[in-house]
């Protein structure tokens, strides 16, 4: 990965009892090839290595050095490692220090960084420790250092205002080492937008931006190549109800739908508009009672700036508010579209009974309004710049030393840096973002500015908010997979979570003395959340079961939430009738009059057709080595119970990849985003 590096392996720190060093072997593995090790006895610098000496190490390997000392020098606490620039790029990944003590037993040194420039690393061992555990001076003033120096590189910062604070860097290279992708070129949105239109045969589209497609069919011809089996079936039904209403439940933005305990002002549908909708011979407000009526409303969307970017083509937003209802074989079909928030002479009740023109594009409004909430707030906020500010709090707040960094390190790995990278290139000012989405240009910050507020900490709890939806029921809504699959891994995370707070943590009471995890949870509220009583975020936990309660949500956002809203984004958006990015008309404000042709020169052009095709391809593809839920190659810990506890999760997410591939054999649309096999460990693309 690197040029040569020259290393020195500099003094042991002092024992619990005073006395100097280690003898015995020692075993670093690396990334790099280190040329020369000198290393020192403590503080008096004597030298345990002192001739240099050539070696090939190449990436991964793991090379052993003798060490040897005349006195017997007791517990080893600290290592130190540094590092003299020789080279241009001489940057030195270390994984760790193994190191053999006379007496036969190993010492492990996690490490897992980058050591840069002049630079040094003094290491602890692997045993997890909180503050309270630290009675040596040495060791309490190497935990205070780190965190000092952490807080100086990990610094806060407003990229817009009322956005969550996010990492104060103006771009990926500005970050600190040790959170950077290993190649920039791998996360290029640019570069990989464009790879995507490559590989899917459809640069020869790209220069005929502003030109409509012809029918329906000719959006085929980008399609076709790279279609599979949710896409070609999204392509073949996206006309019929039965599939537009079973996307709110599982496609990629299954948390807007809720049950309509009451039918909203605004929306002033009548039981003789649905009435051939309705199969139980109930009024629509018996079937609002009996809980049949669901409702998704696009109220966010209501006074967002449509894009003004490119002065050759106008684009349009709505505010929709759609109706839903479960019919006698409990699947969820539209019954009222109002496009807007204002009902009115020109704002008209859309209905099935509609002429089919007029359903079908009231229909495609609705698509694309959950579109665009999708992208900017399920995707973006509430899990790419939530999991950015769990990300920051922990690396200002906790030591590499305490068990809660230990856990969390693995869930926030390239977080920071994708969403870096993403204000350095797709969701900036003239940013990919805005060549082809109707909220580019500005209002996708509106939208986020907006979404703030409902932003809370029971709504990423994700039994809480399927409940406070009233989609919590199996028996009344049966087909909700996203609900069913997402509850297995809570449980699954939150049982494992347990199991790890109950090794470090023997009482509440600890907890509440732990000043280094209330610091954690602190900065998350204050600066994450903006200090916002409302948001509901805890400004300080009080129990093991709060503790193992706010664990969960951070893995659970940063890992299965993220790749439930992701990874399906080109299985239910490549189609674009059925998701567009943007509208070239605005919706219609009278019925009768929509045609074909209409529908078509209101869709994306053919260039945004592309662009767009490109981004759902490239935001939906596995990184190469992924590293799935469950999935620990980085020892961080090194103590029996921890990793008998990972080993029980593994179990634990392995039956429930047996449970969803069970229940998936012989659907015609499987669903397997929950999948603890196709879920990341981090928000990382």
């Amino acid at each position: 990965m690197r040029d040569q590096a020259n290393e020195w392996m500099d003094r042991w720190m002092r024992g619990r009892d005073g006395s100097l060093g280690c003898p015995g072997p020692l075993t670093a593995e690396t990334d790099t090839k280190p040329r020369s090790l000198v290393g020192s006895a403590g503080c008096s610098e004597k030298h345990l290595l002192d001739k240099p000496f050539y070696n090939d190490f190449e990436r991964g390997a793991v090379d052993s050095y003798d060490v040897t000392v005349d006195e017997e020098l007791g517990d080893i606490h600290l290592v130190k490692i540094e590092k003299r620039k020789y080279w241009l790029h001489d940057d030195w990944y270390l994984k760790y220090i193994t190191l053999k003590t006379p007496s036969g037993d190993y010492v492990e040194f996690p490490c897992y960084r980058w050591i840069t420039g002049e630079g040094e690393i003094v290491l602890r061992d692997g045993r997890a420790k909180l503050a309270r555990d630290d009675q040596i001076h040495i060791l309490k003033q190497h935990r205070r250092k780190e965190l000092e120096t952490r807080q100086k590189q990990y610094r806060w910062t407003e990229w817009n205002p009322g956005f969550p604070l996010s990492i104060d860097a103006k771009c990926h290279k500005d970050l600190p080492r040790d959170i950077q992708f290993d190649s920039e070129k791998g996360v290029d949105f640019v570069l990989n937008y464009s790879k995507a239109m490559e590989n899917l045969f459809i640069n020869r589209f790209m220069h005929m931006f502003q030109s409509s497609w012809n029918d329906f069919a000719d959006f085929e011809k980008i399609f076709v190549k790279i279609s599979n089996t949710i896409s070609e079936r999204v392509m073949n039904h996206w006309q019929e109800d039965l599939m537009f209403g079973y996307q709110f439940l599982n496609g990629c933005n299954p948390v807007l739908i809720r049950r309509c305990t009451k039918l909203p002002e605004k929306l002033p549908v009548t039981t003789e508009m649905v009435e051939c909708s309705l199969e139980r011979q109930l009024t629509l407000e018996e079937e609002v009672e009996q809980g049949n009526i669901f409702i998704v409303d696009f109220e966010l969307l209501d006074g967002i700036d449509a894009n003004k970017t490119d002065p050759c083509t106008l684009q349009f937003l709505a505010a929709p508010i759609c109706l839903l209802y479960k019919n006698r074989a409990n699947k969820i079909v539209p019954i009222a579209i109002q496009l807007n928030q204002v009902p009115g002479e020109e704002n008209p009740i859309f209905l099935p009974s509609d002429a089919k023109y007029d359903w079908l594009l009231a229909k495609i409004w609705v698509r694309s309004s959950d579109f665009h909430v999708h992208q900017t707030i399920t995707h973006l906020l509430c899990t790419h710049l939530v999991s950015e500010v769990f990300g920051i709090a922990m690396y200002r707040q906790l030591p590499a030393v305490h068990p809660i960094f230990k856990l969390l390190v693995a869930h926030v790995r390239f977080t920071i840096a994708i969403n870096t990278k993403a204000r350095e290139q797709l969701i900036c000012e003239y940013g990919l973002f805005d060549k082809a989405n109707a909220t580019g240009g500005g209002g996708h910050v509106q939208m986020v500015q907006k979404a703030m507020r409902d932003l809370t900490y029971p709504s990423l709890c994700f039994p809480e908010a399927i409940k406070a939806r009233g989609m919590d029921s199996t028996e009344d809504i049966p087909y909700y997979f996203y609900r069913d699959d997402g509850l297995l891994v809570w449980e699954a995370i939150k049982t494992f979570t347990a199991d790890v707070v109950n090794i470090y943590y023997e009482s509440d009471q600890v907890v509440v003395e732990d000043q280094e995890l209330q610091d954690f949870v602190k900065d998350v509220y204050v600066y994450g959340m903006r200090g916002k009583k409302a948001s509901g975020f805890p400004k300080s936990l009080k129990s093991r079961e709060q503790l193992c309660e706010y664990l969960t949500v951070v893995i659970f956002t940063a890992s299965a939430q993220h790749a439930a809203v992701n990874f399906g984004q080109y299985d239910w958006c490549s189609w674009i009738p059925n998701a567009p990015p943007t509208m070239r008309a605005p919706p219609p404000t009278a019925k009768g009059i929509v045609t074909i042709e209409q529908i078509v020169d209101t869709l994306p052009d053919r260039g945004r057709s592309c662009w767009h095709l490109g981004a759902v391809w490239a935001l939906s593809q596995f990184q190469e080595n992924e590293l799935y839920l469950g999935m620990y190659p980085e020892e961080h810990f090194i103590e029996k119970p921890v990793k008998e506890a990972m080993a029980r999760f593994r179990k634990n997410l392995d039956a429930i990849v047996s449970v969803i591939a069970e229940r998936n054999k012989n659907k015609k649309l499987p669903y397997y985003y929950l999948s603890p096999d196709r879920i990341p460990n981090s928000v990382a693309i």
